[in-house]
């Protein structure tokens, strides 16, 4: 079995297993990373031996980490980085480019309707009617989303929300509010079969599948990182965040916003932003944790959003694609059947 990872910001690590009664025969680790003494690669391989096949990356860290001379040097890869390897290898994980990937770029809609269509999308990958996708969103209205276990009267100021017409819709993602207004933000969501991050960790997956928009905005003069969990930030500052759900039926939705041209004043306005939160990014207002792309790169918000489609493509490969009609018809029944009513908006009051 063989199992691939890439490191954010790092490596490719490569492991080549076989297994026999329950645990692991033969291991070969391989990638273009760097590690000395020559003899420490065999020790990594030894270490992994005789490991039963459904342990889990922690355990197999451990294994590497008491197996190996602690005078190793590894560069550009980790035990933690092996053991995913491994974990992906016996558990038939696939790479970006074993999928055939959609494109969709679409003219505006309704917040609920984004909503909506981000569970149809996750939901028609993970049953085989829908290829794997990328689908970059367009606001037709201002919005304030959050998280699906946020407290609506804890997070949002309701009437400045209504004195501003924003509306407030709860998606189906954990993690933190987002204020957007069409053309200021940056938001794309991918919908992947589970395959794509087999073997990772919550915190892992996040990184690696946002660690191609990191490599464009390189390419764009941006000097970013991933700040785990969920952040996208450079040296000027947050960027934007992401957020992710596992489908039962067999796929991950992962999406991300990012700040083009934000409002920062009606932003501070309308969130709630707390002192704890604040004290823990380190800033002292909302105004300071809004870091806008168009000051970064110098680029229309269309612009930033060809280069980033055009980064995947290149990358993985993929073909320009529509939501068909018995999605968006699904969607509009999701947002009068979940998304539009009060129960699911104050789920958590």
């Amino acid at each position: 079995m063989h199992g691939e990872y890439k490191v954010p910001d790092g490596k490719l690590v490569a492991a080549d297993v076989e297994v026999a009664d329950g645990r692991l025969s033969r291991v070969r680790v391989s990638g273009d990373f760097f590690l000395e003494p020559d003899e420490a690669l065999e020790e990594l391989n030894r270490s992994l031996v005789g490991a039963a096949v459904n342990a889990d990356a922690e355990t197999l860290t451990g294994l590497i980490r008491a197996g190996m001379d602690p005078r190793a040097r590894m560069v550009g890869f980790t035990p933690e980085s092996v053991a995913v390897a491994v974990r992906r290898a016996v558990t038939g994980s696939t790479g970006w480019l074993d999928h055939e990937w959609r494109l969709v770029r679409e003219p505006a809609r309704s917040p609920l309707m984004h909503m909506a269509l981000d569970q149809v999308l996750a939901e028609e990958v993970a049953c085989g009617n829908r290829p794997p996708t990328l689908r970059f969103w367009e606001w037709a209205a201002p919005s304030v989303i959050i998280g699906s276990f946020q407290s609506v009267r804890n997070e949002v100021d309701m009437a400045a929300a209504e004195n501003y017409g924003i509306e407030v819709v709860r998606r189906i993602t954990g993690g933190g509010a987002m204020f957007v207004e069409p053309g200021n933000t940056v938001t794309y969501s991918l919908y992947a079969p589970s395959s794509l991050v087999a073997g990772m960790s919550f915190a892992d997956s996040y990184a690696f599948l946002d660690d191609w928009v990191l490599e464009v905005l390189r390419e764009l003069g941006l000097n970013v990182w991933y700040q785990p969990l969920n952040d996208i930030t450079s040296d000027g500052g947050k960027i934007g965040g992401a957020a992710q759900k596992r489908v039962s039926a067999g796929a991950v939705l992962h999406h991300v916003t990012m700040s083009y041209d934000v409002d920062a004043e009606k932003l501070g306005q309308v969130l709630r932003v707390g002192g704890v939160k604040l004290s823990d990014k380190g800033v002292g207002s909302a105004v300071k944790r809004v870091d806008p792309l168009r000051r970064q790169t110098g680029l229309e918000r269309g612009a930033v959003i060809d280069r980033l489609a055009e980064g995947f493509r290149s990358r993985y490969g993929s073909v320009d694609d529509r939501i068909t009609d018995t999605e968006q018809h699904r969607a509009a029944e999701l947002v009068a059947e979940k998304f539009a009513t009060e129960e699911w908006f104050h789920r958590v009051p």
